[in-house]
């Protein structure tokens, strides 16, 4: 084998590597107490030097955990635009903030608060221009308010991440309802 394909694959194997790594974090954060990194190595069946090599600590797994969390959540917006009306698609985005916001609790209650601003920094911009897309599209389809603005809306759902899973599963989707009506224009 070339040195080329040699090395070829051995990056697509240190991806995949990576995003299991990824998957069983984020399937880990969930459950209660801390994470342990040598529990993250046993889920997706890879030693814990391979785990160390992509991830030297627990807050750098969490903290890309948390980052792909926003890749994802911000990428969601557009392509909920192409197969939605505008305020379904604002509605549909909603259901995926929900589950954003288990993850934003249980990685921001795992890492140290230095670490927080950064991801918060990292979030803020990236998720309130993925609102303002959807907010302009309602708007330019007359389906949303007028002076409704990105931050209104995440100020509205950063409690999110306050509620324990119970309560979200609960109150989620009815508070999220109400926001939507809310945004909506009114009649005249």
């Amino acid at each position: 084998m070339s040195a080329s394909v040699t090395g070829a694959a051995r990056r697509a194997d240190a991806q995949r590597n990576r995003e299991r790594i990824l998957q069983a974090a984020r399937d880990l954060v969930r459950e209660p107490g801390e994470l342990k990194l040598n529990a993250v190595a046993k889920a997706c069946g890879i030693g814990q030097g391979t785990l160390y090599r992509h991830f030297p600590t627990r807050e750098d797994l969490l903290a890309e955990v948390y980052r792909r969390e926003v890749e994802e959540l911000v990428a969601a917006a557009p392509r909920l635009l192409e197969t939605h009306e505008p305020l379904d698609a604002l509605a549909a985005w909603f259901d995926r903030v929900a589950a954003y916001a288990r993850v934003k609790r249980d990685v921001f209650a795992a890492i140290e608060a230095a670490t927080w601003r950064d991801l918060a920094a990292h979030s803020l911009g990236p998720i309130g221009e993925a609102v303002e897309l959807l907010l302009a599209a309602g708007r330019s389809a007359g389906t949303v308010r007028a002076d409704a603005e990105a931050r209104d809306v995440i100020v509205l759902i950063s409690w999110l991440s306050r509620l324990d899973d119970a309560e979200l599963d609960a109150r989620g989707p009815r508070l999220l309802s109400i926001l939507i009506d809310g945004l909506r224009p009114p009649r005249p």
